[in-house]
This record gives C-alpha cells, structure tokens and sequence, in this order.
C-alpha cells in the first residue's frame, strides 16, 4: 500500500494566509490583526503557501494543525 505524505498547517499560517490572500488585507495590516510584526506574518505566509502548493502539487494530505511538519501514513 502506498504511503501518503501528511503536511500541517499551523493555525497561524492558516489565520496569515486568510486575512492577506483571502481578505486582501497587507503585511502590516494583518500583522495587526493577529497582534504580529509584519516580518512574523511574511514568514507564516512563506511557509503556508509553501505547503500548500507542495500539497497540491505533489497530491499530499493537509491538515491544519500542530502535530508536526510532516508524517508519512499509508493511503487507503
């Protein structure tokens, strides 16, 4: 059986990712929104889009959450 690659997606890169590509609000402003430097939030929407592109790209599993960078599991 093959094995599924699992990415996580922090909450926080999630929330990044919401206010600035769904909402359209800038660095600044949604670093202000989640109490951030607008540096942190650059940093979350690089490693959230990261993943979620990798995730489309390459067919693997997304789950936001904190378990961890990722994990291997086997597909069903």
């Amino acid at each position: 059986m093959p094995e599924l690659n699992v990415l996580f997606l922090r909450e926080d890169e999630l929330e990044a990712l919401r206010l600035c590509d769904l909402e359209g609000l800038d660095q600044v402003g949604a670093g202000e929104q989640m109490g951030v430097s607008r540096g942190t939030v650059q940093r979350l929407l690089k490693a959230g889009r990261e993943k979620v592109v990798q995730a489309l790209v390459k067919g693997e599993a997304l789950v936001i959450g904190e378990a961890g960078e990722t994990q291997t599991t086997k597909a069903e």
